[in-house]
């Protein structure tokens, strides 16, 4: 497993525009979240930075949802070579951790692309006008630093600036993780 950081892009960077569809075929799009800030995250069924923060990420996911972030999992790896991230499985995770947030397939992997992501999970956070406030880490805790407990603290520091109206700390650190498995 090869431990891979995200892309620091910069932030005021404009959200880049996707409409993808679910495991089950509902297409979801960029604009069904104007005017609202969103989170978007690059994640996969069975990486095991993935794993490791997945239920934080699902409770992280209901709290903010009610106080007005829209939430967007993409998983844009390619699940020809890694059938544990097939749709059909993806349907059993949304299942399994209870995710009340669209979980999307990237086939193409051009919306992977587009925003640049890099790793499992990659976190992109955009205020109310979809510009980047924060891409970085959920928190310090890592799969093999068991004693981090798992609290998503630095992704809670800056969605509660966002959703304040205000600018997060620009100290952020890279999310780390697998990369994203990109087609042949």
């Amino acid at each position: 497993m090869t431990l891979t950081p995200s892309n620091m892009i910069e932030l005021g960077s404009l959200l880049p525009a996707f409409r993808l569809p679910d495991p089950d075929g509902r297409q979801v799009a960029s604009d069904d979240f104007a005017g609202q800030p969103l989170l978007v995250v690059f994640m996969c069924n069975h990486c095991p930075f993935v794993k490791h923060i997945a239920d934080a990420l699902a409770e992280f996911a209901r709290e903010y949802q009610a106080k007005g972030l829209a939430v967007v999992g993409i998983n844009s790896n390619d699940y020809a070579s890694h059938p544990d991230d097939s749709p059909e499985k993806m349907r059993e995770e949304i299942a399994e951790r209870g995710y009340a947030f669209p979980y999307l397939v990237d086939e193409s992997q051009d919306v992977a692309r587009a925003f640049e992501a890099a790793c499992t999970p990659d976190f992109f956070l955009f205020d109310a006008d979809h510009r980047l406030a924060y891409r970085g880490q959920f928190d310090d805790s890592r799969p093999s630093k068991e004693e981090t407990p798992v609290t998503g603290e630095d992704l809670r520091a800056a969605a509660d600036a966002v959703l304040a109206g205000q600018a997060p700390s620009e100290r952020q650190k890279p999310s780390m993780g697998c990369n994203i498995k990109w087609r042949e």
